[in-house]
């Protein structure tokens, strides 16, 4: 599949999206930043209409001022189009994609787990990765736990 095509195809199908979809290196594309409101309707046309039907992993991480995951999703030659939500840090917020992907609630609940995000319609479970009894309220990869855990560093 054609980078470019992908691009071209994302920003004409999405008007949001111009000039959020970028080409990085052969095989690799990035949307970044997709509106919350909005990343349903990407997220499912990437898969149903596009043949991203393979998800990787979820990455998560924490920006300066919000939080962000992003969805790595692979087609069968190898193409991976990366899609970027955010969620703001007062009150960090996403959607759960277990309704195409079950075996994402592993990655979503490292989400909850690492970081705070809370992963709105994730199936009740065990937490991961972090043991049973883990302190309520303490995220190891925030940048400001290890403050808050009273270690220096």
């Amino acid at each position: 599949m054609n980078e470019e095509k992908i691009k071209t195809e994302l920003e004409s199908k999405f008007d949001f999206l111009k000039d959020k979809v970028a080409v990085k290196r052969e095989r690799r594309i990035f949307a970044d930043y997709l509106p919350q409101d909005q990343f349903s309707k990407v997220f499912d046309h990437a898969i149903k209409n596009m043949g991203f039907n393979v998800l990787c992993t979820i990455t998560g991480m924490e920006e300066d001022t919000h939080f962000g995951a992003i969805y790595h999703l692979a087609h069968a030659d190898g193409t991976v189009l990366n899609l970027k939500v955010s969620a703001s840090k007062e009150k960090p917020v996403i959607k759960t994609i277990t309704s195409y992907f079950p075996a994402a609630d592993i990655y979503e609940r490292e989400l909850e787990d690492l970081f705070g995000i809370e992963v709105e319609g994730l199936p009740e479970g065990l937490t991961y990765p972090l043991p049973e009894g883990w302190p309520k309220g303490e995220h190891p990869l925030r940048k400001d736990w290890k403050q808050k855990a009273g270690t220096s560093g």
